[in-house]
């Protein structure tokens, strides 16, 4: 677990950390939250990752759930 936590410390220096506060900021939404020592990703997290990871993720907005490389968004993600 403190791997994990450190791995969070850590991009706090890079630029892609900027980039993910812009994207809390825009969509008034947290990209990640803490539940019981782990690092639980929403789903504006995926989305703007673009692709399902594959790792049964809670929060996947993609279908079919939890297919590595999909980017087909469920329909509740998508804006008519």
């Amino acid at each position: 677990m403190q791997e994990v936590h450190a791995k969070f410390d850590n991009m706090k220096k890079d630029e892609d950390y900027k980039l993910n506060i812009h994207i809390e900021e825009r969509f008034n939404k947290p990209l990640f939250y803490f539940e019981d020592g782990l690092v639980v990703f929403t789903p504006i997290h995926h989305i703007t990752r673009g692709t399902c990871c594959g790792n049964k993720c809670r929060h996947c907005p993609y279908e079919p759930l939890h297919i590595k490389g999909n980017s087909q968004l469920q329909d509740i993600y998508i804006k008519e």
